[in-house]
């Protein structure tokens, strides 16, 4: 069961993402409550910081970060890790297809969390 007005993602295929019947083409951030455009148009080793200003800038607290790395896992930089961690974020990096559905989960029991999503090749 998923909660009223809560984000569900439904799909991901060839850049685009189809959340609560919305599609949106290239890189998201999916809170519980709504998605936003994520200007971010390369690859996980080079995210910084400031790349995650609408995660840790937003009126919603969120503790946990699921970074959607395109099809395969690869840990962000160090640093990265690090200036989220010390504003009491975590990210977990995880591919694409695991990150929607493991924030499906986390949504639904009403975590704190939101997913930074990195599209699939088409």
């Amino acid at each position: 069961m998923v909660p009223s007005g809560r984000q569900v993602i439904q799909s991901y295929r060839g850049g685009v993402f189809r959340i609560s019947d919305v599609e949106y083409a290239g890189a998201v951030i999916v809170f519980p409550d709504r998605t936003v455009q994520w200007s971010v148009s390369y690859g996980v080793d080079t995210l910084t910081y400031g790349d995650f200003s609408a995660v840790y800038g937003t009126d919603v607290a969120v503790n946990l970060v699921i970074l959607g790395c395109g099809p395969a896992m690869r840990l962000p930089p160090a640093a990265l890790r690090k200036s989220l961690k010390d504003q009491g974020i975590t990210i977990e990096p995880m591919d694409t297809g695991a990150a929607c559905r493991t924030f499906n989960v986390l949504m639904g029991e009403d975590r704190r969390v939101a997913a930074a999503l990195l599209p699939m090749p088409a």
